[in-house]
C-alpha cells in the first residue's frame, strides 16, 4: 500500500480535448477541495475555437487548480499533476509541469493516429519530449467502456465520462473523499438520474484503479487545513458569478430593482446567465440585440429610477461609449462591467489581459470622465461589484468595473456574506426641500453630487438630454464659458470620490527601497512575489490599486517614499503611463502580453535584478 504524505499545497492540470470535460472534472475537484477546508485558486484555459480537430494542439483544453491548507493567491507556476488526456495534451502542457510532477495518461488515446495529429516524429513521445516524470499510464478509455457495458449509453456517451475516471484517479491520489463529487453530479443532471450515476460508477472505477495497483506511486497525499476559519457558509464561487452576486445584494441595499442589459460576449456573457436565474429576487435581465442597446436601454433604466447596470468585455466597450457619454451629461447612475479579455479586435477572446484600462479611463469624447475601479481576486469580485453600485448611486455618475477573464472564470473560496454586514447605500435623490425650481443641474454644493428625480415624482417635472446645459437652470447652452464650468463641475465629482475610498495600503516590508505597483487581477501574484523576495532576503514592498479614478488620495504620498518603484501588469505599461501623469517620476515596468497570467517565479527573477 502507498504511504500518505501530508502536503502544504498541491498543484494539479486537468487537459485534453475541449470535449473532454475538463473544466467539469477540475471544477469537481476545486469544489471537493473547498468543501474540505482547503483555500483553492482555479484558472480554466481553454481554446476559442467553437470545436478544433480532436487530437488536435490547438484545441486543447486545461483547468489547473491549486489548493492549499492555507490561504493560496494564484493557481500555482508549475503543476505537481498533469492529467493528459491525449498526445495534444502532453505536448502542449507539459511545459506547466514542475520536474517532479507525475503525469497521468490514458494510453488508449495514445495510438499511432493520436500521436500523428500531435505532430509527434516517433511512437514514443516520453522519449521525444526528454520526459522522466513518474507516469500513471492506465487505459482509461477501455475500462470506461467496461465499466458502464451494461449502462445502456450509447458509444459516444460512454466515452464522455472518461474525464470522470481521470478525476477519479486524482482523487485517489489526494485521499478525496467521493461522496462529495457524487452530490455534485446528481445536481448537476438531477434532470438525468442516469448520466449522475453513471459518471459517479466511473469516478469510483477511476478511484479504485488507483487504490488496486497504486499507479506506480510510492506515495498518495493529502492537504489537510490549517489554522481556524472564520465561521460561515463558505463555496467555490467564479468572479463572473461573485460579480452577480454582488450587483444583486446591492440592489438589496439600496432597495432598487437591480436592471441588466447585455449582449453576449465572451468571458462576460456567464454575468448575464447568471442574472437572469434570479427574477425571483426582482432582477430584470434583457439581452438586447447589440451592445450600444445593451448600454442606452440600461441607461433608460436608471433614469426610471433601478441600479442600472451593463455587462461587456473590450470590443463591447468601443460600441458603448456613446451611451457612456451620455450618461456622463446626463448625470445618471450606471455600472458598466468589463470582463477583459486579450485584443484589439476580437483578439484572443478566452485569454486574460489588463488591456482595457486608458480605455476606461479616457476612452469617450470630450472631458467625459467616469469612475474606475478593478478587483483583484475572484472572491472580491463580489465586494467590488458591490461598491461599483454604491459609488454609482451616491454619485449619480457611471462606474467602470474592471475583472478579465482570469478573475471571471477563475475560482476562489469565499465566505458568504450577511447583508446585515455589508455597508449601506445611500441613493442621492431628491427630496422635499429640492423641490422648488428643481431641474437637471441642482446638486450638493460641496460634492456636486446631482439631486437625481425620476419620472413620476410628483413636483419634480424636469428635462434632461445630451446636450450641454445652464450651469443654474439646466436650459441647453452652447456658451463657452458655461460649457467649462460645467466640465470642471462633472470633474469635481468625480475628483471627490477620493474622500469616500480608502487610502492605498503598503504589504510587504514597508521599509523596503523598491515598491511593487499592481492593479486588478495581478495582486495575488504580485503579493506572492514580494513575499518571495522578502523570505529571500530581498527587501520588497507591494502597492495594489483597486481604486483607479480618481486614484486614493495618498497615492502621491506612498509611491515618493521608495527609490525605485516597479509597475507590473498585463499590458504594456498603460497604468504607468497612467500613473506618470498622476505622480510624475520615473517608473520600472514589467509587462507581460501573453493571454496568461503572471508567473511568480519570472516576477522574482526580475525583481532580484532590480
Amino acid at each position: 500500500m502507498a504511504k500518505v504524505e501530508d502536503l502544504d499545497q498541491v498543484v494539479v492540470r486537468f487537459s485534453g480535448d475541449s470535449g473532454d470535460g475538463m473544466q467539469l472534472a477540475g471544477n469537481i475537484f476545486s469544489t471537493i477541495s473547498a468543501t474540505v477546508g482547503n483555500d483553492i485558486c482555479t484558472f480554466p484555459d481553454y481554446p476559442a475555437d467553437i470545436r478544433a480537430p480532436q487530437g488536435s494542439l490547438t484545441g486543447v483544453s486545461g483547468f489547473q487548480v491549486h489548493i492549499g491548507a492555507e490561504k493560496v493567491f494564484t493557481p500555482g507556476d508549475k503543476c505537481d499533476v498533469l492529467v493528459a488526456m491525449n498526445p495534444a495534451a502532453l505536448k502542449t502542457q507539459y511545459k506547466f509541469c514542475k520536474p517532479t510532477a507525475s503525469i497521468i495518461v490514458d494510453t488508449d488515446s495514445f495510438k499511432e493516429s493520436d500521436l500523428k495529429k500531435a505532430n509527434f516524429e516517433t511512437n514514443d513521445p516520453f522519449a521525444e519530449m526528454g520526459i522522466k516524470n513518474d507516469v500513471i499510464a492506465a487505459p482509461i478509455t477501455q475500462m470506461v467502456k467496461d465499466c458502464l457495458a451494461d449502462s445502456g449509453m450509447d458509444a459516444k456517451a460512454v466515452l464522455k465520462c472518461r474525464n470522470m475516471f481521470a478525476l477519479g484517479l486524482v482523487c485517489w491520489l489526494f485521499n478525496r473523499d467521493l461522496s462529495i463529487a457524487a452530490n455534485m453530479l446528481r445536481e448537476k443532471f438531477a434532470k438525468k438520474p442516469a448520466i449522475a450515476e453513471s459518471n459517479i460508477k466511473v469516478i469510483q472505477a477511476g478511484y479504485d484503479y488507483g487504490h488496486n495497483t497504486h499507479s506506480s506511486v510510492s506515495h498518495t497525499y493529502t492537504v489537510e487545513t490549517k489554522g481556524t476559519k472564520e465561521k460561515g457558509v463558505f463555496m467555490d464561487i467564479n468572479g463572473n458569478k461573485a460579480t452577480s452576486y454582488g450587483l444583486i445584494a446591492a440592489a438589496e441595499k439600496a432597495g432598487l430593482k437591480l436592471y441588466l442589459g447585455s449582449y453576449p460576449i465572451t468571458p462576460a456573457t456567464d454575468v448575464l446567465h447568471e442574472l437572469a436565474k434570479h427574477k425571483s429576487l426582482g432582477v430584470v435581465t434583457v439581452q438586447c440585440e447589440d451592445e450600444i442597446a445593451g448600454c442606452a436601454s440600461a441607461l433608460g433604466a436608471s433614469f426610471a429610477g433601478a441600479l442600472a447596470c451593463t455587462s461587456t468585455s473590450g470590443p463591447g466597450i468601443c460600441l458603448k461609449s456613446e451611451a457612456m457619454n451620455l450618461a456622463v451629461i446626463m448625470e445618471l447612475p450606471l455600472v458598466v462591467l468589463n470582463v477583459q479579455r486579450g485584443g484589439p479586435a476580437t483578439g484572443l477572446p478566452t485569454k486574460s489581459e489588463q488591456t482595457d484600462l486608458l480605455q476606461a479611463i479616457y476612452g469617450r469624447n470630450g472631458e467625459c470622465p467616469c469612475i474606475v475601479i478593478a478587483a483583484s481576486s475572484s472572491d472580491n469580485c463580489f465586494d467590488y461589484a458591490f461598491e461599483a453600485c454604491r459609488l454609482a448611486l451616491e454619485n449619480n455618475t457611471p462606474v467602470v468595473l474592471l475583472t478579465d477573464a482570469y478573475l471571471g472564470n477563475g475560482s476562489a473560496l469565499w465566505r458568504l456574506p450577511k447583508l446585515a454586514e455589508l455597508p449601506e447605500i445611500h441613493p442621492q435623490v431628491a427630496t422635499e426641500e429640492h423641490k422648488e425650481g428643481y431641474n437637471a443641474v441642482c446638486r450638493d454644493a460641496e460634492t456636486k453630487v446631482r439631486h437625481l428625480a425620476f419620472p413620476g415624482m410628483e413636483g419634480f417635472t424636469h428635462r434632461n438630454c445630451g446636450l450641454e446645459r445652464d450651469a443654474n437652470k439646466a436650459n441647453i447652452s452652447t456658451d463657452g464659458a458655461n460649457h467649462a464650468k460645467m466640465v470642471e463641475t462633472r470633474a469635481a465629482k468625480v475628483a471627490q470620490v477620493a474622500n469616500q475610498i480608502p487610502e492605498l495600503k503598503v504589504e510587504g516590508n514597508v521599509d523596503a527601497d523598491t515598491l511593487v505597483v499592481g492593479w486588478g487581477s495581478t495582486y495575488g501574484h504580485l503579493l506572492s512575489a514580494v513575499n518571495t523576495m522578502n523570505e529571500d532576503g530581498c527587501p520588497c514592498a507591494l502597492a495594489h490599486f483597486n481604486y483607479i479614478s480618481p486614484l486614493p488620495k495618498n497615492t502621491a504620498e506612498v509611491i515618493r517614499k521608495y527609490k525605485k518603484v516597479v509597475v507590473c501588469e498585463l499590458n504594456s505599461g498603460q497604468f504607468a503611463t497612467y500613473l506618470r501623469s498622476q505622480v510624475p517620476g520615473e517608473y520600472l515596468q514589467y509587462n507581460k502580453i501573453e493571454g496568461q497570467p503572471f508567473n511568480v517565479g519570472q516576477i522574482v527573477e526580475y525583481l532580484k535584478t532590480v
